[in-house]
């Protein structure tokens, strides 16, 4: 996606996106082979792992935090450029759309034209469902719907101007597919992410952008640490006993998850594999759900 990189640096380039007889072959090609790729939330878990197979992948990345991750992130750049690749930090908060624009633009400007956004960042709380209060259930939109939603559209807006193609991704859950107690306000969180990828695939088709969600299960990560100590507060559990028990009985292949589960699936979905897959979810569990 040479084409935002010049209109940024060729005076006079115009600035609404090109025709298809302005896209010559030589552009197309220059295209094909630089590909960079955003990563919120990638200073650790998950995230970390996405931001780390893309860059094995080939693409240059950008990676998001907020500033209490700052130093994880860092290191992550670190990784990054160890494996050749370029890289880059924009610390901010996903439900702020301020600080989603200054996170592409900066990645626009420091490693070139936007190919992928993956809309990774996200919180969990363990509660239930008649203690939450406003504020519980206001944050958790705040960063898993309204992340997601100022991450697409900013990112296919950026896209668009740049003559459209592109990756949208999202981080679903199975609790997307089937809520979980104790976790009423993520699933629903989860749920609007499934639809929101849903309604957007349909509307970007037409600019060549494609969007789907992952769903992740069980991971041994930060966030299901303290879902399973917060569990654990309400059954009488020890700490990691939640999960060995879930991981038994729920999951048919018999183990936790690790974050590298959910970066395979991802690559597939940023990569040229998945160019015909639009509006999806796909459900990464070790066969929990099945859909």
């Amino acid at each position: 996606m040479l084409l935002s990189r010049l209109r940024l640096r060729t005076p006079g380039w115009p600035k609404s996106p090109l025709s298809p007889a302005q896209q010559t072959p030589e552009l197309l090609q220059i295209r094909a082979q630089h590909k960079t790729a955003i990563v919120t939330g990638s200073a650790r878990g998950i995230g970390k792992a996405i931001a780390i197979r893309l860059a094995e992948d080939g693409y240059d990345v950008t990676v998001n935090d907020i500033p209490h991750n700052q130093a994880q992130a860092e290191e992550v750049v670190s990784q990054i450029k160890n494996l050749g690749r370029k890289s880059t930090l924009v610390v901010g908060d996903v439900s702020k759309r301020a600080d989603v624009k200054q996170v592409i633009e900066t990645s626009v400007k420091e490693l070139g034209p936007l190919d992928t956004m993956v809309a990774n960042a996200g919180i969990a709380q363990v509660k239930p469902l008649l203690k939450l209060t406003d504020d519980d259930f206001r944050r958790m939109f705040e960063v898993n719907v309204y992340g997601v939603f100022n991450c697409y559209i900013e990112a296919a807006k950026q896209m668009i101007e740049q003559g459209g193609g592109g990756k949208l991704i999202g981080a679903a859950s199975i609790v997307a597919f089937k809520p979980f107690a104790m976790l009423s306000h993520y699933s629903a969180s989860k749920w609007a992410v499934r639809g929101l990828t849903q309604a957007m695939a349909m509307e970007m088709a037409a600019h060549k952008i494609t969007v789907n969600a992952y769903a992740p299960g069980i991971v041994g990560t930060a966030m299901w640490d303290l879902i399973d100590e917060e569990l654990g507060k309400t059954t009488g559990a020890k700490k990691g006993d939640t999960i060995k028990k879930y991981t038994k009985e729920l999951i048919a292949l018999g183990r936790t998850s690790v974050p590298e589960d959910v970066s395979k699936t991802v690559g597939f979905l940023a990569g040229p594999d998945s160019e015909y897959m639009t509006g999806q979810t796909i459900v990464v569990d070790g066969g929990i759900i099945y859909t």
